[in-house]
């Protein structure tokens, strides 16, 4: 146990264990220290000297971010001292500070933006030589704007430390630093996965998703056009913050009265293809391990751990599942089997998924997720995005009734429910193939697989057979795990990998939280325990249970991994370069 340290902040009696910074030692008295380059698990260099405070007794100002507590220590958190620092330093990064506020992706929740209007900063105090970046728009799903980029590093923290990727960094010195990829070239010519973390780790507006609303808008007013939407099992637990909206609110009923407000849409569950999902891969897993094809398997729902795996682990590309992700599969489904039942030319649908994921903005672009030169997913949108569209539609978010999703895409069960968070998916498919072994097993609590940890790891025994499992989060888990199974220290048959750490609740196209909310709750958490509410609450909780995907079966795919399933619901990848 830590020993206890005994302080005072702004007069107030703290006690924390030893090695705990001011910063989170003032939350304790209720005092949020204002910062720019901090961030809780990510960041925390001491750089943007916004944090500073005075200790009693010593010349000059300390970085509370990174200055650890001692006894007796006396902290000052509001003198007129620091108070003047913080405006100046705000007031010089606002010197080469694009302030181009009023259309800007951030306004109102913008960081800087909110200290300015706190100290009533004058923001042409300092004028200077602005430099002029050109945007780098050249992925189709970040566009970075360096000319809003304040050097916090925090984007470049999250994507070398959190997420080893590598994709940005700290280019030239001086006057002339700034953060680009290698060699001052575009994002696409980068190993980026497009998880999107970068976003969610800015405090201004300097990298933010390529918006596709435009395109919705145009589908939804084009007569000749069939709207379909559909929402991933996470959004109904994070779009309601967008909305001012406690953390950990469900939404789903608002959610789809908002959507089918947008004009003449039909709503479906995206929790539906989860379930398929489910059927097909535990069909595969149970396969592999019978049939001793290459193991372990791992999933293959999140299109951002898919393409790191392309740039860096190529040979691991035959151990990855060969199903689609419930995005995919989806439009998969509607553009054959729904079509067919409604007489509609697949060209003639609109596909529109409303995703957590900037990383999906890629996965609808990539040719081997077509049939005959017609994507499955026309369109990706993150839940930011669609909130701008219901703000823009002038909906009152908060007083909408509840709605349920159109049928026949409307019942899926408590496992789909939970592929939002990370352990979701193993726990679904391992619901799903502990049945499908045993015949009788009705096991549906797979507890060892469930919470934020980055890795996770258990043993169950599914008929007859020891099936060791991972759960890995955030790409920087993913290399220790694989390093693990490649240096035979670890045997799993089954991983589960999300790019994003907590999964798909704290996905690069959520909604962007204050920093007072992600540096003193935890917010994957708080997410997450609504898809776990959910699945609780739920009538049905296995995928196989599933009324829909009986239906889909019988009329349809016949059995999961069967020709038609196969040729649908499946895909391969392709080894990239590690540039």
């Amino acid at each position: 146990m830590k020993k206890q340290i005994h302080l005072k902040i702004n007069g107030i009696p703290v006690t924390v264990p030893e090695g705990t910074t001011i910063l989170q030692a003032a939350k304790q008295a209720n005092i949020e220290i204002p910062s720019l380059c901090y961030l809780k698990d990510v960041n925390c260099i001491g750089a943007c000297r916004i944090c500073v405070v005075q200790i009693v007794g010593r010349k000059g100002l300390v970085a509370s971010c990174v200055y650890p507590v001692e006894e007796g220590m006396e902290v000052l958190t509001n003198t007129p001292a620091v108070r003047a620092s913080r405006k100046t330093t705000i007031e010089l990064i606002l010197s080469t500070h694009h302030k181009k506020c009023l259309s800007c992706v951030r306004g109102n929740n913008c960081e800087l933006q909110k200290l300015s209007y706190d100290y009533g900063i004058d923001e042409d105090r300092f004028k200077g030589e602005e430099p002029i970046y050109k945007i780098d728009d050249s992925t189709p799903y970040v566009v970075r704007d360096n000319n809003k980029c304040i050097q916090c590093l925090r984007c470049v923290s999250t994507c070398n430390k959190i997420q080893t990727v590598g994709a940005i960094g700290q280019i030239r010195r001086g006057f002339d630093v700034h953060v680009g990829s290698p060699f001052d070239l575009g994002l696409s010519t980068t190993s980026c996965v497009g998880c999107g973390q970068c976003i969610v780790s800015c405090p201004v507006g300097a990298i933010y998703e390529r918006s596709n609303i435009d395109d919705v808008w145009d589908a939804i007013s084009n007569p000749n056009k069939k709207v379909v939407f559909f929402t991933a099992p996470s959004i109904a637990a994070t779009l309601g913050e967008c909305f001012g909206m406690p953390v950990g609110t469900n939404v789903e009923g608002k959610m789809v009265t908002a959507i089918r407000m947008l004009g003449d849409v039909s709503v479906f569950n995206m929790n539906v293809t989860a379930d398929l999902t489910i059927m097909e891969e535990a069909h595969e897993l149970i396969e592999r391990i019978q049939t001793k094809k290459p193991l372990p398997m791992f999933t293959s729902c999140c299109p951002g751990w898919i393409k790191f795996c392309e740039h860096n682990y190529p040979e691991l590309l035959p151990h990855l599942s060969t199903c689609k992700s419930p995005q995919q599969m989806f439009g998969a489904v509607l553009k054959s089997y729904y079509c067919q039942k409604n007489n509609i030319d697949p060209k003639d649908l609109y596909v529109i998924s409303v995703i957590p994921c900037t990383a999906k903005k890629f996965e609808v672009t990539r040719e081997e997720l077509s049939n005959h030169g017609i994507p499955d997913v026309d369109v990706a949108i993150t839940t930011r995005e669609l909130s701008r569209m219901i703000k823009g539609a002038g909906i009152a978010f908060k007083d909408l009734p509840d709605s349920d999703f159109d049928q026949p895409f409307g019942v899926a069960t408590g496992a789909a429910a939970i592929f939002g968070a990370t352990g979701g998916v193993m726990e679904a498919a391992l619901r799903t193939a502990a049945n499908l072994l045993d015949g009788t097993n009705e096991k549906v609590d797979f507890m060892d697989v469930r919470g934020v940890t980055g890795i996770k790891e258990a043993t169950y025994r599914i008929g007859g057979t020891a099936v060791d499992v991972a759960v890995a989060s955030g790409l920087g888990n993913a290399r220790k795990v694989i390093d693990m199974i490649r240096s035979g220290e670890k045997n799993y048959l089954f991983v589960e990998i999300m790019a994003c750490p907590g999964g798909c609740v704290n996905g690069g196209g959520q909604p962007v939280q204050s920093d007072s909310v992600r540096n003193y709750s935890e917010l994957k958490a708080k997410r997450a325990a609504v898809l776990y509410r959910a699945d609780r609450e739920g009538e049905l909780r296995a995928s196989h249970e599933s009324p829909v995907m009986h239906l889909l079966y019988d009329e349809y795919f016949e059995h999961p991994g069967k020709a038609k399933a196969h040729a649908l619901l499946h895909t391969t990848y392709t080894p990239r370069d590690k540039n």
